[in-house]
């Protein structure tokens, strides 16, 4: 029987998008089967190797599957729509401003002939806008329906589905909460902000109805997640006073969830009251887990990048985490190789910093020039050589190994708390779990158990790989 698939890529945030997508086709598919298979492509644009990614893939369905309804959307499709309708094999384009119409669009499509309620009334009806692609130009060359606008008025937030469908683990034990959306930073380097529209937060009771259909639902951790998650509440009326911080003391205080994470939080956001959040629930119901996105250790690229922070503003932030939480946080960051103009002295700025800093793990990347951003243009101006960013690439990853082995090698011999997630079939076949720690640290739990359990796990090994092995504790 027909049916969809949905192909995430990029960050939790996009994940969470295309999870509320399916949430909503699920329940949608309940009500009348469908006719026509489809599969959605939630897009990346964060870097051109993300975009090749996308198109490689929409190529690979195609010609696999040259019937199905290929709907793409997420920030590619925002920010080069026309390009993606051009493809072969795409029936639709859905972009960040108007995801929340995505399942309508997409059940639209796999059942031609069911009538489907129309979209608010500044928008042309989708089977007008479907019907609008039988007329064939000349060309023969018919691109697909795009759904796009710089107006963001239809992204999601609180249009996501667990607002009147439960929030529950599924596909992801620990699925991602979306509270935040868009961002205003305006980094040289981001095009997020032209493909996600300005910072917006889900409102603090819309959270919180989440999180009891997450706990009525048998779920045990949450993630929280947004574009610039440290934002949230900055949008709301400045008397309600509302900020991340608050947000998480009303989720601990006022729900039963039994452990919530943070996802990634820029360093200037880590206040000093979330930070004593963690030093009074890490451990117990907060992940003693942070990433702080780093992207360079100097401050001449910094300041290039336009970010709101020196390095000495990350390692204060740095300190005062562990100061609060002590060795056993896991600190993690992004790290951004080959930014325009960066020179020999400025990438061993950034390898010291790293060297000096107890980081757990580190997502290194190559800088990308993403059209319609000023580092598109530095780029131009002063471009550091191909080679060059894989030789320092190599560098920043090998330091990054002995970070991770060392920070993983303090735990043998140490119980944690372990949730067990969905297991690969090649790890279940050698009689391990998935799982993972409180403190975020990948283990291959010795036995066989169903995800989404919490359990107390003794690390018993660390292999070459840096792969943790555990045993349940009794």
């Amino acid at each position: 029987m027909p049916d969809f698939h949905i192909e995430h890529f990029g960050c939790r945030a996009a994940r969470a998008d295309g999870e509320a997508i399916a949430a909503s086709l699920r329940a949608l598919r309940e009500s009348q089967p469908f006719a026509e298979e489809v599969v959605v492509v939630n897009t990346c644009s964060v870097t051109a190797e993300a975009d090749r990614a996308a198109r490689a893939y929409i190529r690979r369905t195609h010609r696999r599957n040259p019937s199905a309804k290929i709907v793409v959307t997420g920030c590619y499709a925002q920010r080069a729509p026309r390009e993606l309708a051009a493809m072969s094999g795409v029936a639709a384009v859905v972009g960040n401003s108007h995801k929340a119409l995505a399942p309508q669009i997409v059940r639209a499509l796999a059942q031609p002939d069911v009538p489907s309620s129309c979209p608010p009334p500044a928008l042309l009806p989708v089977a007008s806008l479907l019907a609008s692609a039988a007329r064939q130009p000349a060309s023969g060359v018919v691109p697909a329906p795009i759904w796009t606008d710089d107006r963001f008025a239809h992204s999601f937030l609180e249009d996501q589905p667990w607002t009147h469908l439960p929030l529950a683990p599924g596909e992801q034990t620990r699925p991602n909460l979306k509270i935040q959306e868009g961002c205003g930073n305006r980094c040289t380097f981001c095009v997020i902000p032209l493909t996600r529209g300005p910072s917006q937060s889900l409102s603090f009771d819309a959270v919180m109805r989440g999180i009891h259909s997450f706990v009525a639902a048998g779920g045990q951790e949450l993630v929280l997640s947004g574009i610039n998650l440290g934002r949230w509440g900055a949008d709301f009326d400045p008397s309600a006073r509302q900020s991340l911080a608050g947000l998480v003391r009303g989720i601990l205080e006022r729900t039963a969830l039994p452990r919530l994470r943070l996802s990634s939080i820029e360093p200037m956001d880590w206040s000093a009251e979330l930070i004593s959040l963690l030093r009074a629930f890490g451990g117990l119901r907060l992940a003693r887990h942070a990433h702080l996105p780093l992207q360079s250790g100097s401050d001449a690229v910094l300041r290039r990048m336009h970010r709101r922070y020196r390095p000495w503003h990350y390692a204060e932030k740095v300190h005062q985490l562990l100061r609060a939480l002590g060795p056993d946080l896991t600190l993690g960051a992004d790290v951004m190789v080959g930014f325009p103009g960066e020179t020999d002295e400025e990438f061993q700025q950034t390898l010291a910093f790293v060297r000096e800093i107890p980081f757990g793990y580190l997502h290194l990347f190559p800088f990308s020039p993403r059209p319609g951003t000023p580092g598109w243009e530095l780029h131009q101006a002063a471009p550091v050589k191909p080679a060059v960013v894989g030789e320092r690439i190599s560098a920043l990853r090998a330091l990054a190994a002995e970070k991770s082995a060392a920070h993983r090698r303090q735990f043998l011999g140490r119980t944690l708390q372990a949730i067990t997630l969905h297991t690969p079939p090649a790890l279940g076949q050698d009689g391990f779990t998935a799982s993972l720690t409180e403190n975020f640290l990948p283990v291959a739990l010795r036995g066989r158990f169903a995800a989404n359990q919490l359990l107390p796990v003794r690390i018993t090994g660390l292999d070459d790989g840096h792969q943790l092995s555990a045993v349940p504790c009794a």
